[in-house]
């Protein structure tokens, strides 16, 4: 994919929205709301990259991070704790193998961007959370 630092950026920026005041006994990498929140941002966010005639919905992407960052809040996770998910670069991998993964079963093919449309369409056909997050 050409614009992987692009797509990086936008899962860092995902989970540096997490920041606050946060301590639990998981790591924070196991909230599966917090990580599948993040992987959707970043589909959504690589699908709006790749596909000229789909947008993100940019208010709507930060407001759900937000809802994340509360939702990790209430979970009593330490500020450390966060800091330390945002600067792990193998976690930053693992989270983007899953998205590319996740798009791929959904159909996307790197390189072609009718094959990304095709899926970004049809997520906010069915509005799924990635669907949620386009236009």
């Amino acid at each position: 994919m050409t614009k992987t630092p692009a797509f990086i950026a936008a899962l860092a920026v995902a989970t540096v929205a997490l920041a606050g005041n946060l301590s639990a006994q998981t790591a924070l990498k196991d909230e599966i709301r917090v990580r599948d929140g993040i992987v959707h941002v970043g589909m959504a966010y690589e699908i709006s990259e790749k596909c000229s005639s789909i947008r993100a919905r940019t208010f709507r992407g930060i407001s759900f991070l937000q809802e994340l960052k509360n939702y990790a809040l209430e979970q009593g996770y330490s500020e450390a704790e966060v800091e330390a998910y945002v600067k792990d670069k193998e976690e930053e991998r693992r989270l983007i193998g899953i998205a590319r993964s996740q798009l791929a079963r959904l159909g996307v093919v790197e390189g072609d961007e009718a094959s990304y449309c095709a899926v970004g369409r049809d997520q906010i056909e069915r509005n799924t959370r990635v669907g949620w997050l386009l236009r």
